[in-house]
């Protein structure tokens, strides 16, 4: 959709708020422009002296009454229009947002948070003044102009009119160019915010990083040149949109001077009344506001442009993930790989390869292997988060394509190794998956996942805010809100994805224990590299390099003697001697 369709659109669906604007605004110009001329008549008649004592205050009277209306009409029309303008950025919000959910990680290694977050703010705030400010700016200029030269050539003089409007053509010469400039300028200063914003999302994201490596310093002068940049960018900007005024002043200047000279000689030949010059110099000064509207919304335009042409890749990216299923009905019984295969985009190497296995219904799967095995694929897999390439991936026979993305996620509870958790008190990030949980709830799952006592410990308890992602707790204690915060979800399928590698092996016992009580009747896959997380699993299967190269049960794995043999002996010895 272009720009000015989109406009149009907008404007058609609140045309309501757009007349009655419309309408105030027709009245302001309308008095506006008749004001001057009963000046000049007011003139004439006190200089004729057929206008004094009570009619002249009736006069008096009458103008300033018609300011009052012209004032309370001007605050109207800018609380009716803003009212719909801001529609406009809120619909928009909405559909950047909803548009952002739906996509998948695919997506966001192809865009960066920052330039995301500016088309959210920056961006959508100038397409909104360009369909409210910029749209009845215009309106109100372009009325007022054509009612002003109305007036000055029928009201007052055909002849000063034509010599006024001499250097108007060259003023519109001008607009046009100046236009073009701001149009280039607000893209670049609105890709360096991008930029800006972006470095300062990863800088505070990773500012214990920085700290750690004693980078504060380099990290402030990256943001100093950045923020210089934008700066740059921003202030050409505005200097060709200041350029504006200029042409204006030039023009009026030059009119103004024709005007007076050919004024002067009429009332010094006595073919005008000093008050119709004088009428004549206020429509003059009247034409400053219309000439500088031209601008302002000559310049909101071209910003609400470049705006509109950053929004709309974000907007029409088509979506990583598949979401035509149209079934509702998945009770995830028996989940099969069935020779899947997988290559991350923009990779040659597959990241799995002729993956066959199954997940039973009520079954504990574990899955183990080196770093880069291709372990944590298989649940992004699971969860749809990147698309089947070969092979096929099935719920009792029914592609999982065919169930609604929605409902798949409903019934899927995911720990991640790195879990996030959101600026809220603890009991608010555990209740997430369940809603109008109780604390009794939140408490017991707490319990379940060993957390609990840790919470205890804390001077607020399960009010004690976490803090931004979770910042205030340790990677092991967010580690074990997040499997809390899936156990409440009570969902039939838990995926743990390395989920206690931040845990020592006494909680991981101590979870694993509790676990085993509660997953009975649901699917669980493990992901870890600690073998003992999985060594009660019903069925475990070992990976190398996208492949499954083990599998069987931990007593077979033991006896084939191979890499789980190996690695098992290992971290047996290592965990022996961390008790000495």
């Amino acid at each position: 959709m272009t720009f000015s369709r989109l406009l149009q659109q907008f404007i058609r669906q609140h045309w309501r708020a757009y007349l009655a604007s419309a309408l105030m605004l027709t009245g302001i110009a309308t008095l506006t422009v008749w004001l001057p001329r009963q000046v000049g008549y007011v003139i004439d008649e006190m200089v004729a002296g057929r206008l004094v004592g009570t009619a002249l205050h009736q006069q008096l009277a009458m103008l300033i009454g018609l300011g009052v209306i012209v004032y309370f009409l001007r605050v109207g029309w800018r609380l009716t229009l803003f009212k719909a303008s801001y529609r406009l950025g809120v619909s928009l919000r909405e559909q950047l947002y909803r548009r952002l959910t739906l996509q998948g990680p695919a997506f966001f290694h192809q865009q960066r948070t920052g330039d995301l977050m500016a088309c959210a703010t920056n961006d959508i705030d100038a397409v909104e003044m360009a369909a409210g400010e910029a749209f009845l700016a215009g309106f109100d200029g372009s009325l007022s102009f054509v009612l002003v030269i109305a007036m000055m050539m029928l009201g007052v003089d055909w002849r000063l009119t034509l010599i006024a409007l001499l250097p108007f053509p060259f003023m519109g010469m001008a607009f046009w160019y100046i236009s073009n400039q701001v149009h280039h300028a607000s893209r670049t200063a609105l890709d360096r915010f991008s930029t800006l914003n972006d470095h300062v999302h990863e800088t505070l994201s990773g500012v214990r990083t920085l700290r750690a490596l004693g980078l504060q310093q380099r990290s402030a002068m990256q943001f100093a040149h950045m923020a210089e940049s934008a700066a740059e960018a921003s202030l050409v900007a505005q200097k060709w949109e200041a350029a504006y005024e200029p042409a204006v002043g030039i023009t009026l200047t030059i009119a103004s001077v024709l005007a007076l000279a050919l004024g002067g000689y009429l009332v010094w030949q006595q073919q005008m009344t000093i008050g119709l010059l004088t009428s004549f110099t206020m429509y003059l000064g009247q034409l400053i506001w219309p000439m500088f509207a031209a601008g302002w919304v000559l310049s909101l335009i071209e910003r609400g442009r470049a705006a509109w042409g950053r929004l709309v890749p974000v907007l029409n990216a088509p979506l990583t993930i598949d979401d035509s299923g149209t079934r509702a009905d998945l009770t995830v019984g028996r989940v099969m790989f069935d020779d899947v295969s997988f290559t991350y985009p923009g990779q040659s190497q597959p990241a799995l390869q002729h993956i066959q296995l199954a997940l039973d219904a009520g079954k504990t799967i574990g899955v183990v292997g080196p770093t880069g095995a291709g372990k944590s694929t298989l649940i992004r897999l699971l969860l749809r988060q990147y698309p089947v390439e070969q092979g096929q991936l099935t719920s009792d026979g029914t592609p999982l394509t065919a169930f609604q993305l929605s409902r798949l996620r409903e019934r899927v509870s995911w720990v991640a190794q790195e879990p996030f958790l959101f600026s809220a008190s603890i009991a608010d990030n555990i209740a997430l998956a369940k809603s109008g949980a109780t604390r009794e709830e939140v408490i017991h799952v707490a319990r379940l996942a060993s957390i609990h006592d840790d919470i205890t410990r804390f001077p607020e308890g399960y009010d004690t805010p976490v803090g931004e992602r979770g910042v205030t707790l340790s990677g092991g204690q967010r580690q074990r809100v997040a499997i809390a915060r899936a156990l409440l979800a009570d969902s039939p399928v838990l995926l743990l994805d390395d989920a206690l590698s931040a845990v020592d092996t006494e909680t991981e016992t101590n979870i694993l224990h509790h676990l085993r009580d509660t997953r009975r009747g649901r699917t669980v896959l493990i992901v870890s590299h600690r073998l003992s997380a999985v060594a009660d699993a019903d069925h475990i299967v070992v990976m190398k390099h996208g492949r499954i190269v083990e599998s069987g049960s931990h007593d077979a794995l033991l006896a084939m003697n191979g890499w789980y043999a190996t690695q098992w002996r290992y971290q047996q010895l290592e965990a022996s001697l961390e008790t000495i």
